[in-house]
């Protein structure tokens, strides 16, 4: 939730909303041998490769990326996990070993997407940066934001979401894990663009009525 007074104005065309898989030890997540291990600091992250692959060992990994990528190369972690948008954004899009398709792994809310935020009241600011909004980014971040918000997330919660548009209509998908990634609960809504906080909202009161608080 933002502080009283201040909004999200303006978001950017989202990026690439994937997790990358990099490695040197294998070509993908599936492929990794029995007890390697995976480095990452994102819990989201941390709970979904555990529900995957139960086997792998999973480890603390701090630090900006080139930190990552030292400790990767220096065999501190087999593999490590980041964002595709900002390894790109980065120029460093040749170091992904594979990407992971959402199907297999739910980014975090708004992966993928750069929010400007600005005073409420701030109409001349807001005047200015109307022509950089991507309406379809928007909509979409909207309805993530509002699943995120309706669960009490943070970045202390593994918690995914992800919407997508196509031709005018929405579908969200959006996802709740126990930290050890033993329990996992799913649910998805479709309905017209603009209706994608109210769906983000409802999947996650389903979410909640089934995984209890």
């Amino acid at each position: 939730m933002l502080p009283q007074g201040l909004e999200i104005s303006c978001v950017l065309e989202r990026e690439d909303v994937r997790d990358a898989f990099l490695s040197p030890a294998a070509p993908s997540l599936a492929k990794l041998p029995k007890g390697a291990r995976v480095g990452t600091s994102s819990l989201r992250r941390q709970a979904q490769v555990r529900r995957l692959r139960p086997d792998l060992e999973v480890v603390e990994f701090r630090g900006n990326v080139e930190t990552r990528l030292r400790k990767l190369s220096e065999g501190v972690a087999d593999a490590t996990l980041l964002a595709v948008a900002g390894l790109k954004r980065l120029g460093m899009e040749n170091r992904i070993t594979a990407r992971i398709e959402p199907e297999d792994m739910l980014p975090a809310v708004a992966q993928g997407a750069i929010c400007v935020e600005t005073r409420a009241d701030d109409e001349q600011t807001r005047a200015l940066l109307a022509p950089l909004d991507h309406g379809e980014t928007s909509l979409c971040v909207a309805a993530e934001r509002a699943f995120l918000a309706e669960l009490d997330g943070s970045c202390r919660t593994p918690i995914a979401g992800l919407a997508r548009l196509d031709n005018g209509r929405m579908t969200f998908r959006g996802q709740i894990l126990t930290p050890d990634g033993r329990e996992s609960h799913e649910t998805s809504r479709e309905g017209a663009a603009g209706d994608g906080p109210a769906m983000g909202r409802d999947a996650a009161k389903e979410l909640l009525g089934r995984a209890g608080p």
